[in-house]
């Protein structure tokens, strides 16, 4: 991804961004060391940030001249993290974001609660927003992302998943916060209705495409550059789209390969599943997929105001889907 597009959507909010970082650190804070310990390691452990860029943009877009989208941000972040705690201790991840995860490294036991303690703490500052539809809309978002993950989980060595099923979990285990995040910062900026339902679905539709591409990734990429080890969702077990399309467009071997590899789990085909994934076209068309995703979110800014922030929207839009990572 050319430099200068990925500057346009953090510079556009550097100073927002860099009050983000400090409010989180501020309440990171426990007098019980070990949380403290594994959140500070779990939210210095790399990533863009996306989501909280995603609430400070979308503010910032829509005119908001106050901080509170700052603490927002910050929970949503708290949101984000939470999950990845829990999902690295379901799925027995070792590696995330090139690092070890922190169930890896403390267990299976603290890596929960430690998760528990971020959601709390988002709640509780979610309190100090007085803002009850901003709470709604937040409350929801979290459970409709538990009941992805669930909802995964049940996917889970099952090679009878369609495209739909796929395109409903990841709607709600990704998607979800994504459009959260949009649409609580059109609610602060006491966006128009029309406003708020279009940054909705503007964050839906982003978090959509960024899912397809991580899933893309999972065959695409490799451990260096993606954080994590290539086939993993594989190994696991998880039908996504490159091997839903697989089985329904490959060749009868191909068929036969994945659908065993999806119901046994493991390493043992990987190789030759990414062969038949990568050679029936099935990337190409998770990929063709995450760009109509993008044009569509892109079509949600035409309300905004122009402007710096609304330009940095349409290029974090373009960033989901050329990120090497």
């Amino acid at each position: 991804m050319p430099d200068k597009q990925q500057a346009s959507f953090q510079i556009a909010v550097h100073d927002d961004f860099r009050r983000v970082n400090e409010c989180i650190h501020k309440q990171l804070h426990s007098d019980v060391a070990l949380v403290s310990k594994i959140s500070e390691y779990i939210i210095k452990s790399g990533g863009k940030r996306l989501r909280p860029l995603l609430v400070l943009l979308t503010a910032r877009a829509c005119g908001y001249n106050d901080y509170n989208h700052v603490p927002l941000a910050a929970i949503i972040e708290f949101l984000h993290t939470a999950t990845l705690l829990h999902d690295d201790v379901v799925d027995q991840s070792d590696l995330r974001r090139g690092r070890d995860t922190a169930n890896a490294l403390w267990g299976n036991a603290p890596s929960v609660l430690v998760g528990d303690f971020l959601y709390s703490r988002a709640f509780q500052m979610m309190v100090g927003l007085e803002s009850f539809k901003l709470l709604h809309i937040l409350a929801d978002a979290t459970n409709v992302i538990a009941e992805g993950e669930v909802m995964q989980l049940m996917n889970i060595n099952d090679a009878d998943v369609t495209e739909d099923d796929y395109m409903e979990v990841i709607r709600c285990k990704t998607a979800m916060l994504f459009q959260a995040s949009s649409q609580t910062a059109a609610v602060l900026s006491k966006a128009s209705p029309e406003l708020e339902k279009d940054m909705a679905n503007y964050g839906n539709y982003l978090g959509i495409a960024f899912q397809l591409v991580d899933d893309l990734l999972d065959y695409e990429g490799d451990s260096e550059t993606m954080g994590k080890n290539l086939g993993d969702d594989l190994a696991e077990g998880k039908p996504t789209l490159p091997l839903i399309y697989t089985l329904k467009h490959g060749t009868s071997e191909q068929k036969a390969l994945v659908r065993e590899a999806i119901e046994q789990g493991g390493r043992d085909n990987i190789a030759a599943v990414v062969e038949a994934v990568r050679s029936c076209g099935a990337l190409q068309y998770t990929a063709s997929k995450a760009r109509e995703y993008i044009a569509k979110a892109k079509r949600c800014l035409n309300l905004l105001p122009e402007g710096e922030y609304r330009c940095a929207m349409a290029d974090l839009a373009d960033f989901a889907v050329v990120r090497s990572c």
